[in-house]
């Protein structure tokens, strides 16, 4: 936005008294920086003098309604922004967290605590009135549908609609989670009851999937050319990563809560949080080269960047770029506040961002958060002896050293304003007057910049206000850094102490991890078969009371997850279950359920059923595994061993990958293969309790997989090759052409009359295009008909007809969104579509849904098996980026129609 509507109305056009102050100021400049006394002054007294700037410039202004913040504290803006007033309530919280330091505080801890916690339910209290846009907002994540960000800081009530103003900011959103958990972890109690608990699990829903869902940002401005679009922002995906770890697991009732009161993640949401947050750092977003909304992201207070070179590379970046006399710009040609930007229009004009670049405000702020991020060395080193680290890990801890809290600190103190009482005022920004602009553009950093802190824009900036006291009571020692972080994510993930819950919580990184291996016959006949080479195996009903279940009927039991039908929320979505969720064992209404991974489901694409692939498969998830499982116990993978599979040419194969199984390493991997019963000792289990089932409610039906039922004494028969019926049933004696305008009644008698599946799978998609999925044949609807011949085609590897049916059902492969936000984190645009027709450009990261629409509407027509063989290709190339991205060096659009019109060329 050129500017947002809470900001407009200030005149670009500068006038100074004669001594270069601001007329109708309230502050003057900072003479002294030295807010406390000699080192004699006693802690009562240190803290008093902190408690009487948070009442005088902080609690002054929240809310006696709702608890929150104002986002400017003139009385004509009565607007609270989520993320100022969650910076607010932190502030508070940490003073109070001081406080309880001294046995007789006068009632100040209490004071201050609740003052954090009717902060923290007035949002719980904003959001929750609009469950209804959570609710759409985790079928169709888009901007129109998604909780707002700015509300009426005395009523709750909507300020802007989303045409005016940018909600989607999964940033806030997370930010208020993971505040959530660290003032519960210190002993507040901000949730209630039931109906506040599924509330905030929809909100873990709806932040899992930030990794695909473009948005507009901490500046609520989206695209860096403010043209009101959204991009994927490695801030927001970051904090996201930084909430779903800290509620994993969590409690919200603290101490006295109860299984139903525990908070689930799906543990395959944050691993593609946390490649995509890889994957798009040291950069902000597609147009952002850096930003500095990093900054609390992979410091204070997320710290979601795990990998300490990917964070000093990140940081580097934002302060080689970003940092200024007088603080941080936000970004490079950032427009905001700044004497060239035209306040009356909301979105900027092409190319317009050139006219800012140099004049950018800049932003003290930043200097704060560079404050907190150098902690004492001495607080490392308590800390240190603590958790019992070795010296080489403490310096890793806080990413700085004194001398750094005291080069920032240097900057921010002459920056300083004071208010009438004598107060630090932490102004919002300091600007370039529109008279000095064309002379700081000629030489740049030649011309004074004046502070925002006049006029309209309010007595004083709270978020900044907020982050100085913070910063002031880490830095004289009056908290530490494990006081504001109780749940410690300021410690790198490898020296952290998992917590032992009942419920599977992320620990430590395992760097050999042995992966347990059960391997599953279909059939007793088939155990027997394999046997005899060697393996073995176990059926489903060896394995009992021991259920294996497909992760669909996991993902049903999931539904029951976060469920309120008072406030209208339907519970988790329908989200297939990953590698890690499947690696589990649960515990359900009484049950031991053990889930094979999606990889071995018929119901999903038919790739599966390509024996080559489905050993790449078995071997890639194998290494995702490894790699990724961060859970106490071991990870249980389940190889499902079909007959289908050990037909034809491709049994070797088989038989090969078993062996390796056998012999203890898999594609590089550490396998154990054992029998089930035994490796569930070792295994981690989720107990799934929010599935209670009352004495009147009917408990919900779950399916099993079933062995195979045949004859006793049959035999299993491995043919060593196809036979040529094979390949005559493949080939069609009719042209689709010649039969798409003939009578329904021919249709129906060629199709009664023919044995060959190609020649039928043809007259089945014409009835389907002319009479619709219900039309009645001799086989039952055209749909039915149509799902036969693919399960049918899958099992006897007719690859031409596969392709045929699972187009004209419209199959869809769960894999293929994860794959397209791959290959956009790496920076690449992809087109879907038919060579020579009109194609699709993805840009940013769509939901399933949106992607399915297209490769539907676009790719089929010419030939229905288009759509199905982009959506192959997309699953190869996603696999190649993320194992080989430099093969992609230099490309900006991979173009998958072409690929798919260059490989029929030849």
């Amino acid at each position: 936005m050129a500017t947002s509507n809470t900001d407009r109305g200030t005149t670009s056009h500068v006038f100074l008294w004669s001594d270069g102050r601001y007329p109708c100021s309230v502050y003057e400049p900072m003479k002294s920086i030295n807010l406390l006394k000699p080192d004699a002054e006693s802690l009562w007294d240190k803290l008093d003098h902190y408690y009487r700037i948070v009442k005088a410039t902080v609690l002054v202004f929240q809310s006696p309604t709702t608890g929150l913040f104002p986002t400017k504290t003139c009385n004509e803006n009565p607007r609270a922004k989520i993320h100022d007033s969650l910076y607010c309530a932190a502030c508070v919280w940490v003073l109070a967290l001081a406080y309880r330091r001294i046995d007789d505080d006068k009632g100040r801890t209490h004071e201050l605590e609740h003052s954090a916690i009717k902060c923290m339910r007035g949002i719980l209290f904003c959001y929750m009135r609009q469950a209804d846009k959570v609710q759409q907002y985790k079928q169709d994540p888009k901007p129109s549908k998604c909780l707002h960000s700015v509300f009426n800081v005395h009523t709750g009530d909507e300020v802007f609609s989303h045409e005016e103003y940018g909600h989607l900011q999964i940033n806030a959103v997370s930010l208020f989670l993971l505040y959530l958990v660290e003032m519960i972890s210190s002993g507040l109690q901000i949730i209630y009851n039931t109906d506040e608990v599924s509330f905030i699990q929809n909100l873990v829903f709806c932040v899992e999937r930030a990794y695909r869902v473009p948005d507009f940002g901490m500046w609520e401005r989206g695209s860096k050319y403010n043209n009101g679009s959204t991009e994927l922002h490695s801030s927001s995906v970051g904090l996201a990563k930084a909430a779903l770890e800290a509620i994993n697991g969590f409690n919200l009732f603290g101490n006295q809560g109860c299984s139903w009161s525990v908070i689930f993640v799906d543990l395959d949401a944050h691993n593609r949080n946390r490649q995509t947050l890889c994957s798009l750092l040291p950069r902000e977003s597609r147009s952002h080269n850096t930003d500095a909304a990093l900054l609390p992201c992979i410091s204070y207070p997320a710290f979601a960047v795990d990998d300490e070179a990917l964070y000093s590379q990140t940081i580097d970046k934002i302060v080689r770029k970003l940092k200024g006399k007088y603080g941080f710009k936000r970004f490079l040609r950032d427009g905001y506040r700044t004497a060239l930007e035209d306040k009356n229009r909301q979105y900027y004009k092409p190319a317009e961002i050139k006219l800012f670049d140099g004049i950018e405000c800049e932003f003290p702020l930043f200097f704060i958060f560079m404050m907190i991020d150098a902690q004492l060395i001495g607080v490392a080193a308590r800390i240190a002896a603590l958790f019992l680290l070795t010296w080489a890990a403490v310096k890793g801890l806080f990413r700085g050293h004194p001398e750094q809290v005291k080069e920032y600190q240097d900057l921010l103190d002459p920056l300083l304003q004071q208010s009438t009482e004598g107060y630090p005022v932490v102004p919002k920004y300091y600007h370039v007057p529109a008279d000095f602009v064309e002379l700081e553009k000629k030489n740049p950093g030649s011309q004074k910049r004046f502070p925002s802190n006049h006029g309209r824009d309010g007595k004083f900036f709270l978020l900044g206000q907020s982050l100085y006291i913070i910063a002031k009571l880490l830095v004289d020692g009056l908290v530490s850094i494990k006081d504001i972080d109780p749940v410690k994510r300021f410690i790198p993930p490898q020296d952290q102490r998992n917590i032992s819950m009942r419920y599977s919580n992320q620990g430590p990184l395992e760097n050999d991890l042995v992966v347990h291996v059960a391997l599953i016959a279909e059939s007793q006949r088939l155990q027997v078969f394999l046997n005899t080479y060697g393996i073995q195996t176990q059926t489903p009903q060896q394995v009992e009371p021991i259920q294996i279940w497909p992760q669909q009927e996991l993902v049903k039991a999931y539904f029951h997850l976060g469920i309120n039908g008072k406030l209208g929320l339907s519970g988790r979505p329908d989200r297939p279950i990953g590698c890690l969720g499947t690696s589990k064992i649960y515990r359900i209404l009484g049950k031991t359920v053990v889930c094979y991974p999606i990889i071995f489901d018929l119901s999903d694409f038919y790739m599966s059923q390509d024996v080559m692939m489905l050993i790449d498969d078995i071997k890639n998830a194998l290494q995702f595994i490894k790699q990724y499982w961060k859970m106490h116990g071991r990870p249980l993978f389940l190889v499902l061993i079909r007959e289908d599979n050990i037909r034809g040419s491709r049994f070797n194969p088989i038989l090969d990958m078993l062996a390796s199984f056998k012999k203890g390493v898999v594609g590089g991997v550490k396998v154990r293969v054992d029998r089930l019963q035994t490796l569930i000792s070792g295994a981690v289990v989720e107990q799934l309790d929010f599935l209670r089932i009352g004495d009147t409610e009917e408990p919900p039906e779950f399916k099993s997989f079933e062995e195979l039922e045949l004859p006793k004494h049959s035999k299993v028969k491995r043919q060593t090759s196809t036979p040529n019926a094979t390949e005559l049933e493949q080939q069609p004696d009719i042209n689709h052409t010649d039969w798409k305008n003939k009578p329904i009644h021919e249709i129906l008698q060629k199709l009664n009359d023919c044995s060959c599946v190609a020649t039928q799978i043809i007259l089945l998609s014409i009835l389907l295009k002319r009479e619709g999925p219900n039309f009645i044949t001799k086989e039952g609807t055209v749909s039915d008909h149509i799902e036969r011949i693919y399960r049918k085609a899958g099992s006897k590897k007719f690859w031409l007809v596969l392709r045929c049916s699972a187009a004209c059902i419209q199959k869809f492969a769960a894999s293929l969104a994860p794959h397209i936000t791959t290959l956009i984190v790496h920076g690449k645009q992809v087109t879907l579509g038919a060579f020579g027709q009109e194609e699709e450009i993805i840009s940013n990261p769509l939901s399933p849904g949106a992607i399915k629409d297209i490769i539907y509407n676009k790719c089929n027509l010419q030939d229905e098996r288009e759509a199905v063989l982009q959506q192959e290709l997309v699953i190869h190339i996603g696999w190649i980026i993320s194992n080989s991205p430099e093969l992609f060096n230099g490309m900006l659009k991979i173009r998958v129609g072409l690929v798919n019109h260059s490989l029929n060329l030849f």
